[in-house]
């Protein structure tokens, strides 16, 4: 699934363990476009939403050949993108301005996972 889903974004809250999160984004675009189409996706969120909601990216970067992976699950791109909360996740993917952009991700990916982060204590 590529949208996320209001439950999902209720679990997400529910288990805030406080403090910035890191959002994993694992990417596999869809050949006809899709790497074009997430470009434009990403430009909309860095004009306004980015600052508004506190992100930051950490890393991005293009998929090499997988050493270790089962068929299929290699990426073509993985992202890194810091929040300062949850909180701050979820009303920007609530934002009505973000949800008019968030047609460019579904059209470019096949596939992705997001997965939030938390650091390991220690």
């Amino acid at each position: 699934m590529i949208e996320i889903e209001d439950r999902a974004l209720d679990t997400l809250l529910a288990d805030d363990p406080g403090g910035p999160v890191v959002m994993l984004n694992l990417l596999r675009f869809r050949p006809d476009g899709g790497r074009e189409s997430y470009q434009r996706y990403a430009e909309a969120l860095q004009a306004e939403l980015n600052p508004r909601y506190g992100l930051e990216v950490v890393y991005i970067g293009n998929g090499d050949p997988a050493l270790v992976a089962e068929d299929g699950q290699a990426w073509d791109m993985v992202a890194l993108v810091r929040y300062p909360d949850r909180k701050a996740f979820a009303a920007m993917v609530r934002d009505p301005e973000y949800q008019a952009i968030t047609h460019l991700r579904t059209e470019a990916l096949l596939e992705s996972v997001l997965q939030p982060t938390t650091p390991v204590a220690g």
